[in-house]
This record gives structure tokens, sequence and C-alpha cells, in this order.
């Protein structure tokens, strides 16, 4: 069936067109919206790009290697949910929650089951809350939780296989890592989280796949993500809350896109590189540095969702190599005392985890401490570690590490291999005159230091040992190895307990 859409105050201009020539509708963003029908609406460029290789990729298509890393991310992304169940954040969101209706889908680590969209937003602030998430490094996102939260909410609702779920779940990270390379770092100099905004096209894709839509759906989807899309990282400035909301509400965002869209609901083809598209609304004069090939070529031949890297630090990615280089030198000082510390991180990453110097150097709270390479590495330079137990209120308050905070000075990184690797170094000197130094080009979890499955089971019993006891722990985590064979339903009712 042919549907029109029109505007009658628009239509005699445009039957006469431009010096009497019939106008070119859909490919001229002076005349987007007017008149379409289902034959003209056209689209070409990284939006059918991303579509095509959505609609038409199956789980038989994707590598065994790649499905291997599915699961290991998957069972990360949950390991995390359940553990930020300790943590103040997660209070008002189930209280949240709560208060909107109940509905068919699981909230991890409580008994509650809320509406799709409810029960998406809650697990993306889950899974993200405790920024130990993992991140692809070139792209600079936090995939999982970008996807997540939305294949778990709808496969559960739909009654969906494991292999449907695990489909989907590539396709989106696919999607939201070769966005997040394309737009090449310029969302954080224009003051987005780039995990914020991307989410809400890989939340769209990912929910289209569970959905069944079609190419052309998908791009209408994708389309109207981009009228969602948002995360500003005014956050930064006090330690607020906001950040953990942001995969969250774009997998609620996703799934409205997706749903709008097989109903018919029409989205611009161009949401990405339109005339007032994400580029060049959200990117201003960082646009000339997107690199576009990562939205039109090689999707399902090269899949860079294989070299996302887990986080073993629950801080900030940018800091990992610097916190790296302070557990090695932890070991080298052995208890010597510490005159002052210089910090190496990548340039670009400066105004987020050493700016501004002084507010940085005195965290207050969770949230600025894992933003702050000088609390990070004064940490663990002290306490030969950075996990969790770091950043609880008595630990960020501790006088010796505050005072070794404040005597941490944050340096551009000559050597820095960013964003391919978050590369870091620290020079320390000593009061008994002496100086060390320690350079970490690789940081740990990426490159061919990537978590095995071992070690990322390990990661997660001790994320999970904060709430359940460890059988609970291996039963999910052997529900998600062998995910290929199960049911959604079935990981997601081992998910549900009384903390």
């Amino acid at each position: 069936m042919t549907r029109w859409y029109f505007s009658a105050t628009r239509i005699p201009a445009l039957a006469r067109g431009s010096c009497g020539s019939t106008p070119t509708l859909w490919n001229n963003p002076e005349h987007t919206g007017l008149i379409m029908t289902e034959t003209t609406r056209t689209a070409a460029g990284p939006s059918a790009a991303i579509a095509a290789f959505a609609a038409n990729t199956r789980y038989e298509d994707i590598p065994a290697n790649v499905l291997e890393r599915a699961r290991i991310h998957i069972l990360d992304g949950l390991g995390l949910a359940v553990a930020s169940g300790k943590f103040p954040f997660a209070g008002p969101v189930l209280a949240a929650v709560e208060e909107l209706g109940e509905g068919p889908c699981s909230v991890i680590g409580t008994t509650r089951k809320a509406t799709l969209r409810d029960a998406a937003m809650a697990n993306g602030v889950l899974i993200h809350g405790l920024d130990y998430d993992d991140t692809h490094l070139q792209a600079i996102v936090h995939p999982t939780s970008a996807v997540l939260p939305t294949v778990l909410a709808i496969a559960e609702q739909k009654d969906l296989t494991g292999r449907e779920a695990l489909t989907a779940f590539c396709i989106g990270m696919e999607i939201a890592i070769r966005l997040g390379a394309a737009i090449n770092g310029g969302m954080h100099h224009t003051g987005f989280h780039a995990t914020g905004v991307i989410a809400h096209f890989s939340s769209a894709v990912a929910a289209c796949c569970l959905m069944g839509a079609t190419e052309r759906q998908h791009i209408d989807a994708i389309g109207i993500a981009g009228s969602t899309a948002s995360g500003i990282q005014v956050f930064l400035e006090e330690g607020a809350w906001t950040k953990r909301l942001h995969p969250g509400w774009a997998a609620a965002g996703g799934i409205t896109a997706a749903t709008l869209a097989r109903h018919g609901f029409v989205g611009p083809n161009r949401a990405l590189e339109g005339r007032f598209g994400l580029f060049e609304t959200h990117l201003h004069q960082w646009k000339k540095d997107v690199v576009g090939h990562y939205l039109t070529d090689g999707f399902g031949e090269t899949w860079m969702m294989a070299d996302t890297a887990l986080k073993p630090y629950p801080v900030c990615h940018f800091i990992h190599g610097a916190a790296d280089a302070a557990l090695e030198l932890h070991k080298e000082i052995d208890g010597a005392a510490i005159e002052s510390v210089d910090v190496f991180l990548a340039r670009d990453t400066m105004k987020i985890v050493a700016e501004p110097i002084e507010r940085k150097r005195h965290a207050r709270n969770e949230y600025e401490a894992k933003f702050s390479a000088p609390f990070v590495v004064a940490a663990t330079l002290l306490k030969g570690r950075f996990g969790l137990p770091e950043l609880t209120d008595d630990a960020i308050a501790d006088p010796a590490v505050q005072d070794l905070a404040a005597r941490c000075t944050c340096h551009e990184d000559p050597d820095s291999l960013f964003p391919e690797y978050f590369s870091g170094g620290v020079r320390i000197k000593l009061k008994d005159g002496r100086e060390v130094t320690r350079h970490v080009p690789v940081n740990s979890g990426a490159g061919d230091r990537k978590m095995t499955l071992e070690e990322t089971t390990e990661k997660f019993l001790q994320n999970t040992g904060m709430i359940i006891d460890d059988a609970h722990a291996m039963s999910i985590r052997e529900t998600v190895v062998g995910l290929d064979n199960a049911k959604v339903a079935d990981l997601m009712a081992r998910l549900r307990f009384n903390a």
C-alpha cells in the first residue's frame, strides 16, 4: 500500500518546482518531508548501509570469535548490574521504576518486573552505573551498556532464544562502535557524552533486529533516534549521577524509535550526515574529522566489536594506562615515601580526567574520584590495587590518598598511542632523592591484553559476590556461556532475586 505525506501549504510551489522543473524531494535537504511515497523514499549513505547490514545479518553469519567475545561482554555487564545494587544510585532508580508501574520485564538484581522501556532503562543504569563496563578504545564508547539493556528487555518480553539475542547484541555493538569510530572523538570536544548519544542509534538498530524490522524500518528508526539522542557531560562539574542514566535512557529511546518505525512512523534518511543531522548539530567544527567509511564499508567482513576492551579498574578508561603504571611502581618503590607524582595522559583526555586540576586533586565523592587521574594514581600507588572498595566514602576521604593526590601533576603524554590504546605513564620523585618512571603503551584489558573468559569470570564473581553467593553467580555464568542454546527468559529468571 502506498503512503502519501504532504503539506497543503507547500503543494503549489512544489508542483511548479524550481525554475519550472519537477523538484527532487527526498534527496534535496531543502525539501525533505513534504511529499513522499514509499517508492520515492530512497536512501543512500550511512543509514542505508547500517540498515542493510542489520536487516540481513543472521546468527550463522557471525564469526565464532565474535560470538565468544559477545558472551564474555554480556557476562561482564550482568555482573556489574548485580553489583550496582549495593551502591546509592540504585535505590532511586528502582523506586522510580516501581512507581512507573509493573510489566513483563525483569529488573536485574531485584524481584521487580517493569514495562519494556522502564526495565531497559533501569538495567542500563545498573550496567553502566559503576563505570566499570567495557569500552571500545578507538570509538570511545561503552557498547555493552548501549545495547544489552535493549536486547534483554525485548528478548524476555518476546520469549526469544539466546541465538536471536546474541545476533541482535553483536549487530548493535558493531553499530555503536562504528559510529563512535566515525565520530573520531569529536563529541568529547563539544561536551557530549558519546555513549549517551550513540546508544540511541545502536539501541534502535538492536531493537529493530529483534522486532523483525525491514531495511526501510531500520532507516526510519535510525532517523527517529536522531531526535532523541543527547547526553551532556555537565555531570563532570559536580559528580552528578546523570551519566549513569544515558545508556538506559537510550535503550528506552531506541525501543521507542524501533516500535514507531515498525508501525509506519517516518524518520529522516539523513539523520547522521544531513544538513541538520547528528554530525552537524553535535560536532560543530569537528565535523570535518568524521571518518565516514566506518559507516559504509566492511560490514559483516570486519567485526570491530571483537576488539572491545573490558575494564580491570572501575574508573574512566582514559586513566587505565596510568593506573597500570602506578600498580607496577607500587611494587618497585616498596613503601618508600613519595615527594611528588607526575601523571602522563593522552592530550584529548585531559579535560575529562585532569581538568580543572584543583578539583581533580580533591575528589569528594565516588563519581569525582573515578574521573580523577590524581586520585586514581595516588590510591593505586599507596594501596597496590584499585577496585570498588577504593570508591567507598571512607576510602575517598583517606587523608593519605588525598594528600598524595594533591601532589600529583598531570601532563600530556608525548608517547601516547591514543585513541588506539589508552596509554599512560607515571613518574615519581621519592623523598630519598630517587626518581622512578613507568610508561604503559597498551593498557590492560585491551589489544593483546584483552581479558579472557576466565579473567572475566573472576571479575564477575568479585562483583556479584557483593550481593549473591558463588553458586548462584556460577549458575548465571553457565547460562550466559551456553546462551546459544537457552532462552533469554531462563537467564533473566536467574537474575531476579532479593538482594
